[in-house]
């Protein structure tokens, strides 16, 4: 990895956008191709991920540090679909009908952008309608739900039995989270996987679309 690549990474984990920003440019001009600014993109957000999990460091860092990679990633953006680096999976992910709370769901977006998935973001207040058009017209691999509140978590057993009613349970893997979610409950409404972080979802879903390839 080039000097140019190495401060990328150590840039964008200290959540530095224009310094990011500047290198992307810097290594593109040094010949640095945008599948190896994306490597050094994500080897910064694994890292970071990997101090998240350890407590070294704490939502506001991590919420900087993917601010500053999406800055990196937009330089990159045009170049990478001209040299048809592709992504590892895509993701569909929002926090569910009746729940405004969204960092959770940014945190976990974060990660899994950093993972080299391409993420459709949903937002917030999402309808078990909004997630099986998302399932339809995207075709994802895995769809992520997020709550925070119990009241609203039981809305998640609602939207995995729509998605089966509609006959696309077999098309997409299901991973749920937030506060008050447990293994347990996620055992109990049908979903394949649920991780108490952020970087684990990441970790996970990597495993999922991993086997699913396999």
């Amino acid at each position: 990895m080039s000097q140019t690549l190495e401060q990328l990474s150590e840039v964008m984990q200290k959540g530095n956008l224009p310094e990011v920003v500047r290198l992307c440019h810097l290594a593109i001009e040094e010949g640095s191709t945008a599948g190896m600014i994306l490597d050094s993109l994500l080897s910064g957000m694994s890292i970071l991920g990997g101090k998240f999990k350890r407590n070294e460091v704490f939502v506001p860092e991590v919420l900087i540090a993917a601010r500053a990679m999406n800055g990196g990633l937009n330089v990159i953006k045009p170049l990478l679909l001209e040299e048809g680096v592709k992504s590892i999976g895509k993701v569909v992910i929002g926090t569910v009908k009746g729940d405004l709370h969204d960092i959770g769901k940014n945190l976990v977006s974060m990660m899994m952008t950093g993972a080299g998935f391409e993420v459709i973001d949903l937002g917030v207040d999402v309808s078990a309608e909004k997630f099986i058009s998302a399932v339809e017209e995207k075709q994802p691999d895995i769809v992520c739900m997020s709550a925070l509140l119990t009241t609203t978590m039981t809305n998640m057993k609602g939207i995995i039995e729509a998605i089966e009613s509609k006959g696309l349970r077999d098309r997409v893997k299901i991973m749920v989270g937030g506060a008050p979610v447990t293994q347990e409950f996620a055992v109990h409404i049908g979903a394949d996987k649920y991780t108490p972080d952020a970087a684990t979802a990441a970790e996970e879903a990597k495993k999922l679309v991993l086997a699913k390839g396999a």
